[in-house]
């Protein structure tokens, strides 16, 4: 789940965030069911995020639509405007290749457009993505407290989000009292489903795309519980990942405006992989918050690939100028992955 020490990183400084966007979002969910005799898609407009599970192989069982009432689209077009564009998530995540056996869930939020995009609500380890979640929830003490970091947290933040360093989120891990910390934490940030590993096993925290959504909204947002200043110290940290770790939701930037989080662990039961990424991006002149997570992944190479396509197919709704028909064909190529091998887990 990450380095025992630091090593070459890469440094990118995280921009800030835009203000006032959030709170107009009106969210619209897309379930898509795969694996029907013919391999078809379908979808079903839903307000927030509740849906059957999570988007898998089309070898997996097809879970059943949810109905629910049309939503209003964040400019008060109206039903209409929405179906429109609800049907977008549907072909763009059939660009996407789920390998069988693997399942993906990922949720998107554009800043400026106020649309939220969401495919499938189940549960996933959160491997050392949580270490955002660690350092939120050690601010937020702090803060409570009325203190700042000492200089030993501080450095232990640093190495536990740049480098990804197992040593350090598990002191911190101790210091905002485990599981316990953790939840209780979440439960003031506003996630519902998301629970914290047995004893010192952080990286088996349990959560959804939609809780880590819900908690990036916490770091990049104007939320009223982290402060100016802890807002801006995590957004700095997720800025500057080491080389070789900043691959993941920043394939759907279009350019270097990106901070992120992301996790990656083999389970030994299986030795199948566990491989997450959560951040913001950049993406046609739009600033958007992405949570893509997988698991069941053969290798750690095809994570990461469809967490980068996942990422992209769910920018891509959320930043589209219009609520238009949506493409009649995926692209004739999958996207290539990014970012450098790293065995063992992060």
């Amino acid at each position: 789940m990450g380095t025992p020490s630091p090593g070459p990183r890469r440094r990118r400084r995280a921009r800030p965030s835009r203000r006032g966007r959030l709170l107009r979002a009106a969210l619209v969910r897309a379930v898509i069911a795969d694996g029907t005799a013919a391999g078809a898609s379908r979808s079903t407009a839903r307000t927030g995020f509740a849906g059957p599970g999570t988007v898998s192989s089309p070898a997996a069982p097809a879970p059943s639509p949810v109905s629910g009432p049309a939503s209003v689209s964040s400019d008060g077009a109206g039903v209409e405007a929405v179906a429109d564009r609800a049907a977008l998530p549907a072909a763009a995540m059939r660009s996407v290749a789920v390998p069988e056996g693997a399942a993906v869930s990922v949720s998107v939020l554009g800043l400026d457009s106020g649309q939220v995009a969401g495919y499938g609500d189940g549960t996933f380890e959160t491997a050392c993505i949580v270490k955002t979640d660690i350092l939120a929830a050690l601010l937020l003490r702090a803060q409570d407290a009325g203190r700042r970091l000492t200089a030993q947290e501080r450095a232990y933040a640093t190495a536990m989000i740049e480098n990804s360093d197992n040593g350090s989120a598990s002191a911190l891990w101790r210091s905002i009292g485990g599981a316990g910390g953790l939840n209780a934490a979440n439960r003031r940030f506003g996630l519902t489903a998301t629970a914290g590993g047995d004893g010192p096993l952080w990286g088996l925290t349990r959560t959804t795309s939609a809780d880590q959504l819900t908690l990036l909204r916490q770091v990049f947002g104007d939320g009223p519980l982290l402060s100016t200043a802890s807002r801006a110290y995590l957004q700095e940290l997720m800025g500057r990942i080491a080389d070789g770790q900043d691959w993941g939701v920043s394939a759907a930037a279009d350019g270097s405006a990106w901070a992120l989080k992301n996790g990656w662990l083999p389970r030994g039961t299986t030795g199948l992989w566990v491989v997450n990424s959560i951040g913001r991006v950049t993406a046609g002149g739009d600033d958007c918050l992405v949570a893509a997570l997988s698991h069941g992944n053969a290798t750690k190479e095809a994570g990461v690939s469809l967490v980068e396509e996942s990422a992209r197919a769910a920018v891509s709704v959320v930043t589209a100028p219009t609520a238009s028909a949506p493409p009649s064909a995926p692209p004739s190529a999958p996207p290539s992955v990014s970012g450098s091998s790293v065995s063992g887990a992060g």
